[in-house]
Order: C-alpha cells, then structure tokens, then sequence
C-alpha cells in the first residue's frame, strides 16, 4: 500500500500530531513500508494455531472483587487540600 503525502496529513491531523511539511514524504515512505509488511501477515497460515495470551502457560491469580476503603485513610488522604473525617473535601460546583 503506498500512502501520499496528503494522507499522511490527514493521518497526522487525525492523530493530533504536528508533522513538518518537509518531513511529510520521507514520513509516508516509512508508513507505507509498515504497512506493506502488514499486509504480508496475511499471507501466514494460522489454521489449527490456538489464540494466545502469554508464550508462557500461567494462569493469573484472582482476587477477590470486594469493595474496600484500602483500610489507610491517613495515608491516602495525606495530600487532600480539604478534608473532612476520612473523606476528600471538593467545592460545591451545582447550584441549585
């Protein structure tokens, strides 16, 4: 595939990115490079190859989904600007 430099425009304005104008070809050369190798990925045949997470077979501890207060209130709330008892202390900001 082989982008041009109005794409790769395109492609840096979608990302937010600010790309110098003359950065922009030698930019869709290297995407278009990319994406070649991509497409060559289609080509591999995975039929009977079972989806993986890990090249290691482990399976992760679970905890429990329990809610808790992190029974540290103190050192969590070192830091508030305002607090109250063991909870944060925010600025109304509805008016009613």
């Amino acid at each position: 595939m082989s982008l041009d430099k109005d794409t790769v425009r395109n492609i840096a304005w979608l990302a937010r990115l600010k790309v110098p104008e003359e950065a922009l070809d030698g930019l869709a050369g290297e995407l278009s490079r990319i994406l070649d190798w991509v497409e060559q990925l289609d080509e591999v045949d995975t039929d009977g190859v079972a989806p993986m997470t890990s090249v290691v077979d482990v399976t992760l501890p679970v905890r429990d989904d329990a809610v808790t207060d992190g029974h540290h209130p103190d050192r969590v709330l070192v830091n508030a600007p305002d607090r109250v008892d063991d909870y944060y202390a925010v600025p109304k900001v509805v008016e009613q």
